[in-house]
């Protein structure tokens, strides 16, 4: 008798819970993302913005050289081995700015990478993100694809980029102050804010202002006090009311599907 009074509950209870999980499953994942992007107060944002105190926190984490942080988990510095050539333009910055060269960084005291040196490294399509802080970067001689406008995502410092002679600066030739083309190599120089080029007030929302993104590319970020799409509501995102909707509908849905399963019970 407790038997067949339990298996009606249990059939009647699994869906419920069911729904339950299911939504949590779909919608948790990508709630920390849509309240970091209310919290930042960005239109659209670019891929490397965040990821700068993940940097630093493996930084932090690995054992230190004097006066800098190693390069343990910094992998892009070792990604070829051996050091830089004796002509390698990154090692003579390092030198002039009086910075420390390890392996092929030049790292500041910090160790913020300043200066990237990884010519003849066989790179076809290159993730440079640690190396977003970069001024000078050399690539020359490795077989990279043409199209590197968004391998540079977020290289805003970036001023020097040397690149084997068959590829084209990021951006094209508007986006740096020079581009010299040699037997073996190509080199971007001066990389130039288009916000300040393009004389178009109408680029960004009312509520927003332009601001560099990288070679060639472009941001616009909402004004304090304003957020969502094109920065069109202002105030702070009320979260109260997010999460009031988002409980009603979650517990509305598991209702409706937890009297759905139990007439169905019921039926047979």
């Amino acid at each position: 008798m407790g038997l067949s009074q339990r298996a009606p509950l249990q059939s009647e209870l699994l869906p419920l819970c069911g729904s339950a999980t299911f939504l949590a499953s779909v919608v948790r994942p990508g709630l920390p993302k849509f309240l970091r992007s209310f919290r930042n107060q960005h239109w659209f944002f670019p891929p490397w913005q965040g990821k700068e105190q993940e940097l630093r926190k493996r930084l932090s984490r690995s054992a230190s050289l004097p006066g800098l942080g190693t390069l343990r988990n910094i992998k892009i510095c070792t990604r070829c081995p051996g050091g830089v050539h004796n002509l390698s333009r990154v090692a003579a910055y390092c030198e002039d700015t009086s910075k420390l060269m390890q392996a092929r960084c030049c790292l500041n005291q910090k160790g913020t990478i300043l200066g990237l040196d990884l010519q003849n490294c066989s790179l076809k399509d290159p993730n440079l993100f640690p190396a977003y802080t970069a001024v000078i970067i050399d690539l020359q001689a490795n077989p990279l694809k043409d199209d590197l406008t968004s391998t540079f995502h977020g290289f805003t410092q970036l001023q020097t980029l040397i690149l084997p002679q068959d590829v084209h600066c990021p951006g094209g030739i508007n986006a740096w102050d020079s581009v010299t083309s040699f037997m073996d190599k190509q080199i971007c120089q001066g990389q130039k804010d288009l916000c300040n080029s393009t004389g178009s007030p109408e680029m960004c929302p009312e509520n927003g202002s332009c601001a560099s993104d990288g070679p060639g590319l472009l941001q616009c970020v909402c004004a304090d006090g304003f957020h969502g799409y094109k920065c069109m509501r202002q105030g702070s995102f009320s979260l109260l009311m997010f999460f009031g909707i988002l409980g009603s509908t979650t517990l509305a849905i598991s209702i409706l599907l937890w009297g759905t399963q139990r007439r169905k019970a019921k039926a047979s």
